[in-house]
């Protein structure tokens, strides 16, 4: 939220004209109020846009709350420019600030190099989305940043000029961004708090609750799409509402892939700057990238969510997270039954083979996986689909009973090939299963140490499960199976 302001909206016509009379007594540019009363619009730095036919850009930054982080917007600024000459800025909030200074956020960018001008337009309705003067700060701008406030004013500027103003910015090499509320709004799935806003207990006791709503179609930024951005995210521990935020848009189908990213900045100077390429660098507090890969196993009205390994990755100043190319590896996993989620949900052991892909997360040239038990059944089996292929499985065969699935994806026409390499020490078996668990193709070669490999082309886009099960013998010794899709 911005400075002193509560999210709830109140009585503001004294405010404003005290914040007109106010910036026009300092100096600064206060524009005479077109026929939509309820914008107020103070511009500080240069009267003069600046000229310039192309831009470096589209870049972002994400900010866990709603103050402007100057690392970030000092990388975005420079990113726009290409590291010469200046921009304008544009924030946009939902009400009026009742700190100290009208335009807090104004001030920030002001004090960095590379900015000509930054204008503050507060508006305050859905209709004032389409007033000249806001579209005309907007369009003429190169960084478009939201306020902290209420997500759910700036939902409601769907379908209005300023959408496609601030879609214009981003189009052209510019740049948007937000800190709390205009974190939220800068997401591809927006959660707008439209009733009322929720808190992780009652979200995770029923994701569809009342105060569990969302805005999809405002922005669609470049190498961001399927995102759900949640703020302030460890103070007020939110992550049990972003799983069930995560949870809901991949059962309601809110999303393009079927899985759903929800990234959560912590407050007190979080921040991501996303590039161009799709790379987003934190500065500041610690942020989470929170994934959900699969259908939960419960999701309805009135009960509790369950959804079983989230996949989550925490990132600390300094780290990145490729949104391009999303990494199959660095997570720890994280579940939650019946409304009640696991303990520690924001530190975990994370998966370290990054199959050659590097640090940044990119694709690589494949990724490995090394089996976690229990997967002895269908109903448990190691979630694989999200690894780069071809892809790598190992493991163990810890008893003479024991059974390895691992479940993938294909689509219709597409061939899947296993090859696993065995140990010395047990003699084991690969079957490979249709959705319903049923026996497609198998390899049952004899002898301990014995490899075994199979391939089947799907006829039908689906599930399906790679499963590796002991005939005889046993032990800590390592088995391999390569698996490609072609």
């Amino acid at each position: 939220m911005r400075p002193a302001l509560s999210r709830l909206r109140s009585a503001r016509s004294a405010a404003l004209l005290a914040l007109a009379l106010t910036a026009a007594g300092a100096g600064a540019v206060a524009a005479p109020q077109s026929a939509h009363a309820s914008v107020t619009r103070i511009r500080l730095g240069s009267s003069s846009d600046v000229s310039r036919t192309s831009w470096s850009g589209p870049a972002f930054t994400f900010n866990g709350d709603g103050a402007v982080v100057p690392d970030t917007a000092t990388k975005a600024i420079a990113a726009i420019t290409g590291g010469s000459g200046s921009i304008d800025v544009t924030v946009l909030a939902d009400s009026a600030s009742t700190g100290s200074s009208q335009t807090p956020e104004c001030d920030v960018f002001m004090g960095l190099s590379g900015v000509n001008s930054c204008t503050t337009d507060v508006v305050t309705s859905a209709a004032d989305g389409n007033s000249s003067q806001v579209n005309s700060d907007v369009r003429n701008a190169e960084f478009v940043y939201f306020a902290g406030g209420n997500q759910c004013v700036y939902a409601s500027w769907k379908g209005t000029s300023l959408q496609a103003s601030v879609q214009s910015v981003v189009a052209k090499g510019g740049g948007s961004g937000g800190g709390s509320a205009g974190h939220h709004i800068n997401s591809a799935v927006v959660y707008d708090a439209c009733t009322a806003s929720t808190d992780s207990p009652t979200a995770l006791a029923n994701p569809y609750d009342s105060s569990v709503t969302f805005t999809t179609g405002m922005f669609s930024w470049p190498n961001y799409a399927d995102t759900i951005n949640d703020s302030h995210f460890v103070t007020r521990d939110r992550m049990g509402r972003t799983m069930a935020f995560v949870a809901r848009a991949v059962k309601d189908g809110l999303t393009t892939s079927g899985k759903a990213w929800g990234v959560g900045v912590e407050q007190g100077g979080g921040s991501l700057f996303l590039d161009k390429n799709g790379l987003a660098t934190l500065s500041g507090s610690d942020a989470y990238v929170v994934l959900g890969d699969h259908q939960p196993e419960q999701a309805v009205s009135g009960k509790p969510l369950t959804y079983s390994n989230f996949k989550i990755w925490h990132l600390t100043a300094g780290q990145t997270f490729d949104f391009k190319n999303r990494p199959t590896c660095g997570y720890y996993t994280r579940s939650v039954t019946n409304g009640t989620p696991d303990a520690n949900l924001y530190s975990g052991t994370p998966t370290t083979d990054c199959g050659g892909s590097g640090g940044g997360g990119g694709t690589g040239t494949g990724s490995s996986f090394t089996e976690t038990e229990p997967n002895d059944s269908t109903g448990t089996a190691n979630d694989i689909t999200g690894l780069t292929y071809p892809a790598t499985v190992t493991g163990s065969m810890k008893s003479a009973s024991d059974r390895d699935y691992y479940k993938l994806s294909l689509t219709s026409g597409q061939t899947a090939t296993v090859t696993c390499t065995v140990p010395a020490a047990y003699d084991a078996d690969l079957y490979f299963m249709n959705a319903g668990g049923s026996t497609l193709t198998r390899s049952v070669n004899n002898g301990k140490g014995a490899g075994e490999s199979l391939s089947w082309t799907a006829t039908s886009s689906g599930t399906y499960y790679a499963d590796l099960e002991a005939y005889s013998g046993s032990g800590s010794a390592t088995y391999s199976c390569g698996i490609t899709k072609s």
